[in-house]
């Protein structure tokens, strides 16, 4: 009995240490969402420019994922979590050092190790916990996202006070703060499973189409917010004429739809299935995206009686509304993504979640540089939702045809059926492209 309060003692600490730090690690990860806006008319910079600018941090953040994961699962997310932290802070720090536009993206690039902290958390809490309670788990760990929304809240006000400089140097404190914190408090995790294993060996499931397929859904739940997240403050400014304060304020709005209710994500995927969650978050996405992409358009009818002319253009309320529902969905669908891979690649949660959070990390890099060029290129602010249309778009209809394709694989009586039976009621395997050793069929089956 005490064996089991222990072990309960160490998941609570281990979890709220972990998510503390993570929200920390995203604040200091979107920075540039705030002071990059200042910066951009210091340096006279074009929107390709900052765009490049803006997503530089998420570009480390995301290439160095699938490495800490898998060092994390070698070595121990206690001693890699503040490590990292250390090392983001101090390049924090540096950008006040910054004079040129090259120095600020080199200082970005180190900046940006705050977001590969998603990797080493994702292998460090989900050892703590046995798979029908990770996707709770990991959807609290999740909501760090939230440290978005803390920057885009508070970081406005400071710069306006005393300088965006001042806004880099307090973050940067806080996160060498948090990960003295972190290597005091939080406890070591019960097993490593890369213990031993050389690291190409943790590789070997990156083979798998599934672990791909798994990615697409992340680039746009995650790279998507991600984007949005960096790009919406300047959005707000420049087509609503907001404040910085004030945009700063709605676009957290966003942020904060879009991580508070990942561990509502994670609930639900443990009780209906994470396939479910993911149907819910990509064609919801699919719809709000559609909604935002359509540009402010005059139109002119020949009526009977002469021309009828009428307008349409979505006003700031309607915008942070469906801004707000898409964030919302987006946090049920990146935590659905996530109780997939312990429970298909329970030995490689480091690797595999490690690229999968790459993949959708990358794309909150490309995607504000593509947003920019876009703006360039067209000369509409919409553009920027008019490509994550086509994105999610891509991603559902990749799922769907996906599942029915195992399906039919698995149950021949499927074919040529337009429905959708659970295939749990059946007992039906796992899917072939899945990783060969699962916990239990039927949770497999249900992800």
């Amino acid at each position: 009995m005490s064996g089991d309060a222990s072990m309960a003692s160490r998941q609570t600490r281990a979890l709220t240490m972990s998510t503390t730090a993570f929200t920390t690690c995203f604040a200091v990860w979107t920075l540039f969402a705030i002071i990059g806006m200042p910066i951009k008319q210091q340096l006279g910079l074009n929107e390709t420019q900052f765009g490049l600018l803006i997503g530089t941090p998420v570009l480390t953040g995301s290439l160095t994922r699938v490495a800490l994961g898998i060092w994390t699962d070698q070595y121990g997310g206690r001693r890699l979590f503040p490590l990292v932290m250390l090392a983001s802070a101090a390049s924090t720090f540096l950008l006040t050092t910054a004079t040129s536009y090259q120095g600020f993206l080199l200082a970005a690039l180190g900046v940006g190790l705050a977001g590969g902290t998603f990797a080493v958390g994702i292998a460090y809490v989900s050892r703590f916990y046995p798979t029908e309670k990770q996707g709770t788990a990991l959807g609290v760990f999740g909501m760090g996202n939230i440290g978005a929304a803390v920057t885009k809240f508070l970081a406005p006000f400071v710069m306006v006070a005393f300088g965006w400089q001042a806004v880099a140097q307090v973050w940067a404190s806080v996160l060498v703060l948090m990960a003295l914190v972190f290597w005091f408090a939080a406890p070591d995790e019960p097993s490593r499973t890369g213990a031993g294993r050389s690291f190409l060996s943790q590789l070997e499931p990156l083979r798998y189409l599934q672990v791909w397929r798994f990615s697409l859904y992340y680039f746009f739940v995650f790279g998507a917010f991600m984007a949005l997240a960096l790009w919406l403050p300047r959005y707000l400014v420049n087509v609503y004429g907001m404040s910085i304060q004030f945009a700063g304020i709605f676009a957290a709005a966003f942020s904060l739809s879009a991580s508070a209710f990942r561990v509502l994500g994670g609930t639900l995927s443990d009780k209906y299935g994470a396939r479910t969650v993911m149907y819910w978050s990509l064609g919801v996405g699919a719809l709000c995206t559609f909604m935002l992409s359509y540009p402010p358009t005059a139109y002119i009818v020949q009526g009977i009686k002469g021309e009828i002319q009428f307008s349409f253009a979505m006003n700031a309320v309607v915008f942070v509304a469906l801004s707000f529902v898409l964030g919302f969905f987006m946090s049920l669908g990146k935590a659905a993504v996530y109780k997939h891979i312990p429970v298909y690649y329970p030995n490689h949660v480091g690797a595999v979640g490690g690229m999968v959070g790459l993949i959708g990390g990358l794309g909150g890099f490309f995607l504000p540089i593509v947003f920019g060029a876009l703006n360039d290129l067209t000369g509409l602010w919409t553009s920027c939702f008019m490509l994550l249309f086509v994105l999610v778009t891509t991603a559902l209809v990749w799922m769907h045809f996906a599942i029915r394709r195992m399906e039919r694989r698995k149950l021949p009586a499927l074919r040529g059926m337009r429905d959708l039976p659970e295939l749990e009621e059946t007992g039906a395997p796992a899917p072939a492209d899945a990783e060969p050793a699962t916990p239990t069929r039927a949770s497999a089956v249900k992800a």
